[in-house]
């Protein structure tokens, strides 16, 4: 670790008072590039990251509260006929993005294939549309009412805030199909014989290749969700603390992801979509972005990671995937991916990204604006995330 340059308070007291250099992530590696990590680190303050890409572990943690009497306490609920869990309080559930709905259309005309799921609902609430919510209970003297049925919005909830047991992944695969039948995955559609590559991650963008170590990001680190604020809450679940990794800390495989919430009362549906995945299900897209403070000479290095610093590791999800964990077919850079063709086995194969490089980059742009601003504060972490 380099000597420290700064402190997070001395870096707020500048946002404070305007004069905090700020650049997002791809402006810094240019930066580094130009001028090297020394300059970089004395003239920038804060690195804005970020990503839009589909996060299945996503979900809504939300309270209906006691509107009307008698008072329920709920034992099963749905919103727009979509399973919640209920087993938590009286009136609290959990929506996961990725539930389908029980009568969903498509699935009666293709069993197995959903339309509509806890994604859509979110991103519904948070339009400002109205759901129906159903609940039913079992009665006791303290909670009598053994049934609900209303609209409700997201104005109406006491309580709904986005809950997200794993997001951000720091690395992750790139997706093939070497088999001769077309295969439908959460990676999207493969087609047979290997025709195209998915591959996600916002790249030299993404927040947790910029500070690959966890040194700046841990619990309680404030960051935007859904275009409103956010936190996280320490290592998200599948979080690897030990993957092999370059010279310069990317990972080779799935490596770090976080565990993040935000109050969905605050967010712009701009950044949050429900997805349906043909032959697949239902997901869901999400918007986020963390700042990197720039404290030394390392952090500076780190942030001013590129596109061709970045392997990736190409999978076969048609026939090891589902057979375990799968080999690693070789590796491509995220660079090479963004260019819309690589050679995989010696074949020209088309890629295809699923996360949004423009939105992610607006994601990052958006914080940026927000601290330049002096809206948004830097947070120290309060526990760290293991990351070696």
């Amino acid at each position: 670790m380099s000597t420290k340059i700064k402190t997070i308070a001395e870096i707020n007291e500048r946002i404070r008072k305007g004069k905090a250099v700020v650049l997002n992530a791809a402006e810094m590696t240019e930066l580094v590039r130009r001028s090297g990590k020394e300059k970089a680190a004395r003239e920038v303050d804060v690195v804005t990251t970020g990503t839009f890409s589909p996060m299945c572990s996503s979900g809504m943690l939300f309270n209906i509260g006691q509107a009307e009497p008698p008072t329920i306490k709920t034992s099963a609920v749905t919103l727009n006929n979509v399973p919640a869990y209920a087993g938590l309080a009286a009136v609290d559930s959990y929506l996961g993005a990725t539930e389908p709905a029980l009568d969903d259309p498509l699935n009666k005309v293709y069993p197995g294939q959903f339309k509509y799921g806890g994604g859509h609902v979110i991103e519904d609430l948070v339009q400002g549309r109205s759901v129906r919510l159903k609940a039913t209970a079992y009665g006791t003297d303290c909670y009598p009412r053994k049934e609900l049925d209303r609209q409700i919005s997201l104005a109406d909830l006491p309580f709904a805030q986005l809950l997200n047991p794993r997001n951000c992944y720091q690395s992750y695969n790139v997706a093939v199909n070497v088999t001769n039948k077309t295969k439908y995955t959460y990676m999207g559609v493969l087609n047979a014989n290997m025709r195209n590559a998915n591959y996600a991650t916002a790249g030299e963008l993404s927040p947790l290749l910029n500070d690959p170590f966890f040194r700046t990001i841990g619990l309680g680190t404030k960051i935007l969700l859904g275009g409103g604020i956010g936190w996280v809450l320490g290592a998200g679940t599948q979080h690897n603390a030990k993957p092999r990794r370059t010279e310069r800390g990317i990972p080779l495989s799935g490596a770090g992801t976080l565990m993040l919430r935000g109050d969905m009362k605050g967010m712009n549906p701009r950044y949050l979509r429900g997805l349906s995945f043909t032959g697949y299900g239902c997901t869901f897209a999400v918007g986020v972005a963390i700042p990197i403070p720039i404290l030394d000479e390392e952090l500076a290095f780190f942030t001013g990671v590129s596109d061709a610093d970045i392997p990736m590791p190409v999978k076969d999800y048609g026939y090891d995937y589902p057979h375990g964990d799968p080999r690693v077919i070789t590796h491509l850079t995220y660079e090479q991916l963004r260019s819309g063709e690589v050679t995989i086995l010696g074949k020209q194969v088309e890629t295809v990204p699923l996360t949004s490089y423009s939105l992610s980059l607006e994601c990052a742009e958006n914080l940026k604006e927000l601290i330049v601003k002096g809206e948004f504060l830097l947070t120290e972490p309060q526990e760290a995330i293991p990351a070696a």
